[in-house]
C-alpha cells in the first residue's frame, strides 16, 4: 500500500513540475529575468517585427542543443525551444544569406568553423544529437565571396571517425 501510495505522490510530482530539456521554465508564467538567471546571457538576442524577442542560448561545444526562447513585449517567455534538428536543418537553403541561418540555428562553434581556400568556402558547425540518439555534426557551406549557402551536410560523429568504431550516443 505504501508503495503504490509512493508512486501516486511521485507520479502527480513529475506532472506538477514540467520542465523543458530540463529546465523549469513555464510558458506564459516566467519572465526574462527567470530565464537568464536560469539560462544565462544569450549568445545572440534580436526583435522580430512582432513585437516579441528572441534569445539564443548555445549549449555546446559538447552539448548537443542550442535554445531559442521567445519573449513577449511585456517580458514574460512564450516558449522555449530546441533549434537543432532535422527539421530546422531543412530550412537551410542555398542563396541563403548568414543572418538567415543564424536565425534559425543560432551560431555555430566559432572553433568549428573553418576556410577552405582553394574552394572559396567558409563550413560553419553544429553539434547535435540525430533522431536515432546518436551524436552528430551539421554543417553550412556558404561562398566566401557572396555570404550564401552552397550547401549542408550532416554526417554522425562516427561516420566521421571521431569514436573510432564505435556509435557515439548523446
Amino acid at each position: 500500500m505504501r508503495l503504490r501510495i509512493g508512486i501516486l505522490f511521485l507520479v502527480i510530482h513529475l506532472v506538477a513540475c514540467k520542465t523543458y530539456f530540463g529546465y523549469e521554465l513555464k510558458p506564459g508564467v516566467d519572465h526574462m529575468e527567470k530565464v537568464l538567471d536560469v539560462l544565462g546571457q544569450p549568445a545572440m538576442r534580436w526583435q522580430r517585427g512582432d513585437g516579441t524577442e528572441q534569445l539564443v542560448f548555445p549549449r555546446g561545444p559538447m552539448g548537443y542543443r542550442t535554445y531559442k526562447v521567445t519573449i513577449d513585449k511585456e517580458g514574460r517567455m512564450l516558449g522555449i525551444e530546441n533549434v537543432l534538428n532535422e527539421n530546422n536543418f531543412t530550412l537551410i537553403q542555398p542563396g541563403m544569406n548568414k543572418e538567415d541561418v543564424l536565425h534559425i540555428l543560432g551560431p555555430s562553434q566559432p572553433n568549428w568553423t573553418v576556410y577552405f581556400e582553394r574552394r572559396n568556402e567558409l563550413v560553419w558547425e553544429w553539434r547535435y544529437c540525430d533522431t536515432w540518439n546518436e551524436a552528430a555534426r551539421f554543417n553550412v557551406l556558404f561562398d566566401y565571396t557572396d555570404g550564401t549557402v552552397r550547401s549542408t551536410l550532416s554526417l554522425t560523429e562516427s561516420q566521421r571517425g571521431i569514436c573510432g568504431k564505435e556509435r557515439c550516443s548523446c
